[in-house]
């Protein structure tokens, strides 16, 4: 007797059963029953975009938000989930963070959604991996360690600082945030490019580059007239744009600006003769140029912002921090400008710019992927799948930390322990590069700041991470002028 033939709809299902039941059977013979049990406990949310909406659900900076706090309460501080459109462990946990970036290329490696690599572009910092990301970083570790000691470096900070602080003669309100974006952005340009920010090519710059910035808080949509298409459009021009630049510079060979002044920027590294350097194409050039600026004006105007937040909101702290500044002052000439040996002497601030740093956390998490099969403390963490350690977990565990969501500069001299227990700049190999240089802008500015004005932060004002660090209305801050200091 001749067979039926099976039409689609009987078809259909049986295709599917089989396809589960060869699933089933890869994944146990991938993981033998008596391991993938030890994959932590958690859940897996929706069909392709399991949990990433609550993961990203806007909450208080300085906390690790309702997600983490319900699933950390029910399954521990390692615990599996299903994020940007792949299973994922996530860490709160303190040791195990540390196991994840300290094994950056052995055990694990960065892995960034596509759509961020879009914006960044293939040979950006963040993306690349092994010898490429160790050559790259090498360099801009170099121009922060040579820049962040140098008088050239320090009288920009100030001079960009100064035209700023005088820019608010007369206003009694502010939107802070903004304003320190500002301050930022002229500044990276002028110490990555040599630019200064009234010129018609940085005015171009400044104008791409918030746009450009914009998609990094947009959905991946690559639609005309999305905020991600137009990211990508901006990529783009900021890449011909410095390009120009490079072109620029190499015709005219020269070491110094329209003005005489000394170039010192980091295109200036980029360009010299040193053989690991002259190897770099020119898209790798642009990458390098647009990792600084980006590093050097997000995080940074981020951080003055959430040091005037939270000594607002303690005075004690404020007053210190004050008087610490009052006295270096003291001890220089009039007009005198601040030097190297001036910032180390600020070690209270310092420890403000870290407890800042530990409760308003700057970056909530990190991006990595298994590269095989790993076991820690009696987890299994499946080769392939995503891992995310949550910096903030640590930042603001009760269980490292007394007073946990209390801002205390202090605790930074009381526990010596604490540099292990807190998490602001990531950790391993891929720790940020340009850290240091930050710290001295931040502290330059703050330093002029605290002396030049009184503010107070509206009452409504707190930071939100998106993930990245926002205020709820911008940190709109009422200033009041103190006498000229300078």
């Amino acid at each position: 007797m001749d067979m039926m033939p099976l039409d689609l709809p009987t078809l259909f299902p049986l295709l599917l059963a089989l396809l589960a039941t060869a699933l089933l059977l890869l994944r146990r013979q991938k993981h033998p029953k008596n391991v993938c049990c030890n994959v932590p406990k958690g859940t897996m949310g929706w069909p392709f975009i399991g949990e990433t909406l609550e993961f990203l659900s806007p909450h208080r900076s300085n906390s690790i938000g309702t997600f983490l706090q319900q699933r950390c309460s029910r399954y521990g501080k390692v615990f599996k989930s299903h994020l940007f459109g792949s299973p994922a462990i996530v860490s709160c946990d303190n040791e195990f963070n540390m196991f994840i970036l300290q094994n950056e290329g052995k055990l694990f490696q960065a892995s960034y959604p596509k759509a961020m690599q879009g914006i960044l572009g293939q040979y950006s910092l963040l993306i690349v991996s092994g010898e490429h990301h160790r050559k790259l970083r090498g360099i801009a570790v170099s121009f922060s360690a040579m820049s962040k000691s140098s008088p050239v470096f320090h009288s920009r900070i100030e001079k960009l600082a100064f035209s700023m602080l005088e820019s608010w003669r007369g206003r009694k309100e502010i939107a802070f945030l903004e304003e320190m974006k500002k301050f930022t952005l002229s500044l990276m340009v002028k110490t990555v490019l040599s630019i200064d920010p009234e010129e018609p090519v940085a005015m171009r710059f400044l104008q791409d580059f918030r746009t450009y910035m914009k998609g990094f808080i947009s959905l991946p949509l690559n639609v005309p007239g999305s905020a991600y298409a137009k990211a990508v459009k901006a990529r783009a021009r900021l890449s011909r744009t410095v390009k120009e630049i490079i072109k620029q510079r190499e015709m005219t060979n020269t070491t110094t600006t329209s003005s005489g002044e000394e170039n010192g920027d980091f295109l200036e590294v980029i360009l010299s003769k040193h053989s690991s350097i002259r190897q770099m194409n020119d898209d790798e050039k642009v990458s390098s140029v647009l990792d600084i600026v980006l590093g050097g004006y997000e995080t940074t105007s981020t951080l003055i912002s959430l040091v005037v937040y939270f000594l607002h909101r303690s005075p004690a702290a404020l007053l210190a921090f004050k008087e610490e500044h009052e006295a270096i002052r003291r001890n220089k000439g009039k007009g005198q400008p601040l030097g190297w040996e001036d910032y180390q002497k600020m070690d209270f601030t310092r420890n403000v710019t870290k407890e800042a740093v530990r409760c308003g956390n700057l970056v909530k998490f990190l991006h990595r992927k298994a590269l095989q099969d790993v076991e820690f403390k009696g987890h299994l963490i499946p080769r392939g799948w995503k891992v995310l350690p949550v910096l903030a977990g640590p930042n603001l565990d009760p269980s490292l930390h007394h007073d946990h969501l209390q801002f205390n500069p202090w605790r930074w001299t009381e526990d010596k322990e604490i540099g292990k227990k807190t998490m602001g700049y990531g950790g391993g190999p891929r720790v940020c590069p340009g850290s240091d240089l930050a710290k001295v802008m931040v502290a330059f500015f703050l330093h002029h700041l605290v002396l030049a004005y009184r503010w107070k932060v509206k009452e409504d004002e707190y930071p939100i991470a998106y993930p990245y660090v926002e205020f709820r209305n911008g940190l709109h801050v009422e200033i009041e002028p103190v006498e000229s200091h300078v």
